[in-house]
């Protein structure tokens, strides 16, 4: 029997946090009570996207695009809906046409200037369900390079599309399976790098969550290539929807004989098996990720010999991270020419971001490589919130750079993030209103590195410390002029000496803000002023006395009695006992206190 409706229930880890599972139950609930569940499909998805607006619920064949939906709005929906045929109109985005009528999401700023290649699946289809992915062509790929092409054939594919690693380096993905193909041994392994720990970022998280068979089929065809029959996927611990449905996949899998001894039939062997991590940031480092799936401290690694040649258990294997195995089975489906049409001339196809910061349509995003970074935030994005003008875009995490509003329509591909100082990193992308300070900010992501290193050089260990103990020095209102060029000057020291990515890129912070936003540092150290009032030692409140009416709201709000006055007169900040914590500012509502 053939459902006259379809109920697409988000079931990402935004959405989820959001009651979503609870939404779910619900519709399974009074579908059966209106005996609709035979004639109504209701499904479980991965993530939409748009996360500023979940939990999100999405019936075709009418494409109403719910937002917001909690789970008494569930009854509704069912009822108005697909019993009686009339879109719950308040539920819906407020995306308008000429007409009045609602925009189809797709069209929307959000969706239209997207490309979703890797995230294809996302949103569409049941990741728990295997027969959904083989419906969208799933295994497909793996059957072609078994059955008409070569290893080496569909490596050259692979280099011919110029795919390069999602993972932060954007090194070329076909060289690397190369160097694996090339090295000779009895036992060569495939990994994928699920260990993404740059704050705001949940890229690799998502498509796992949304399209699981991907990533596997993906390291299928890479076993094939480099001559693996054994997969490994090093995921974080702490992100439990990915492990489940992970899991879940591989176990249908072997089920479906597509992995195991003779995969899919075709006389190929390849397994996967699941390695958790426990959270440590430097465990994204390729070599140091090894040492932890090998049950070692997880700390990088000499190089060379690379893990092309010596990796995993001292044998051959090829480590790429979710999102660039998201691109393979695209790629050999649709051929390298194809792929090469989208992006720019030295970074082909898309990137996905996870958009996050102060921006009004936070959550994912995948944008052709070229799209500048004005589109991203004001078209995608949908601008700053509260009428707040944009300062700044952090890329890369902790080991990218900040990117002033003087280059918003700078165009985002590998090169030009690198030319003006930060990085594409895995696909974190912060933004920045003019209320954040940019020396807090890097203060910030240097207490993050800080705390991940694995301490096993010294460059990384003592100098990040040394450099962090500045920052906050200067924040504190107690920096000279001469901590800058000292502070510039040990960057570069621990850029040039450190081990590893994680020491050698956790200066970029620190490096771009000095760039593009030196006069903050100057502020804070000549005049001992934050100009965006965030460094609480260098921050003064005090009552404007021609606007305050004595209502006494700041002096009840003050949690330290730091407020004097009488009523209808004006009140008088004490600046020894304040601990400026702004509930006073909170309270006022004649806006009569600045800090």
């Amino acid at each position: 029997m053939l459902e006259r409706a379809h109920i697409l229930v988000c079931g990402g880890t935004g959405c989820t946090s959001g009651n979503s599972k609870k939404i779910y139950d619900e519709f399974t609930k009074l579908l059966k009570e209106n005996n609709l569940d035979k004639e109504v499909k209701l499904i479980m998805t991965g993530c939409f996207g748009l996360c500023a607006r979940g939990p999100i619920v999405v019936v075709y064949p009418d494409g109403a695009f719910y937002q917001h939906v909690k789970v008494e709005d569930v009854q509704e929906i069912v009822l108005e809906h697909i019993l009686k045929g009339r879109i719950v109109e308040r539920l819906l985005s407020k995306e308008r046409e000429a007409d009045g009528s609602v925009k189809p999401f797709n069209e929307t700023p959000f969706y239209k200037s997207q490309h979703r290649l890797v995230l294809r699946n996302c949103g569409v289809i049941n990741p728990e369900n295997i027969d959904e992915y083989l419906a969208y062509d799933g295994y497909l790929a793996y059957q072609k390079v078994v059955t008409e092409m070569t290893p080496q054939e569909v490596i050259d594919v692979i280099k011919a599309s110029g795919l390069r690693g999602r993972g932060g380096g954007g090194f070329p993905t076909g060289m690397k399976w190369q160097f694996a193909h090339n090295s000779v041994a009895d036992q060569k392994y495939v990994v994928c790098n699920a260990d993404e720990g740059d704050p705001g970022a949940f890229m690799d998280r998502s498509l796992l969550e949304g399209d699981p068979h991907s990533v596997i089929e993906a390291m299928m065809i890479a076993g094939y290539a480099i001559g693996a029959t054994k997969g490994y996927i090093y995921v974080r611990a702490e992100y439990p929807i990915a492990v489940n449905r992970l899991q879940i996949a591989i176990q249908q899998a072997l089920d479906y004989g597509i992995l195991g001894s003779n995969a899919m039939g075709l006389g190929h062997e390849f397994n996967i098996e699941l390695r958790l991590g426990a959270g440590a940031f430097v465990c994204g480092e390729e070599t140091a990720l090894l040492n932890s799936a090998e049950g070692k401290r997880g700390e990088p690694r000499q190089r060379p010999p690379f893990p092309a040649v010596k990796g995993l258990f001292g044998k051959p294997t090829l480590i790429n991270n979710v999102e660039t195995y998201g691109n393979i089975t695209a790629i050999i489906l649709n051929g390298a020419e194809w792929f090469t049409q989208l992006g720019t001339e030295k970074s082909k196809g898309t990137k996905v971001f996870a958009l996050g910061g102060k921006i009004t349509n936070t959550g994912l995003v995948e944008i052709p490589m070229g799209m500048t970074l004005r589109t991203i935030i004001e078209e995608i994005g949908g601008g700053i919130p509260n009428g707040k003008k944009f300062k700044a875009a952090q890329t890369g995490g902790p080991s990218g750079g900040c990117i002033p509003a003087s280059l918003i329509d700078t165009p985002i591909d590998y090169d030009n993030l690198i030319a003006i100082g930060s990085m594409m990193g895995s696909g974190g992308l912060i933004v920045m209103d003019e209320d954040t300070c940019m020396v807090d900010i890097a203060k910030f992501f240097l207490e993050f590195t800080v705390d991940e290193s694995c301490g096993k050089c010294t460059p990384c260990r003592i100098g990040n410390k040394r450099l962090y103990e500045m920052l906050d020095k200067i924040t504190q209102g107690k920096g000279t002029m001469e901590d800058l060029d000292k502070m510039e000057k040990l960057c570069y020291y621990i850029k040039e000496n450190s081990l590893c990515g994680l020491g050698q890129t956790a200066p970029n912070p620190v490096l771009s803000t000095l760039r593009y936003f030196r006069d903050e540092y100057v502020a804070h150290v000549r005049d001992k002023k934050c100009p965006a009032g965030v460094c609480k030692a260098l921050v003064s409140y005090e009552i404007i006395a021609d606007k305050c009416v004595g209502c006494g709201l700041c002096k009840r709000g003050c949690p330290v009695n730091a407020i004097t006055g009488e009523i209808r007169q004006p009140h008088v900040i004490d600046p020894d006992k304040c601990i400026k914590c702004g509930a006073c500012i909170a309270a006022c509502r004649k806006n009569a206190i600045k800090k």
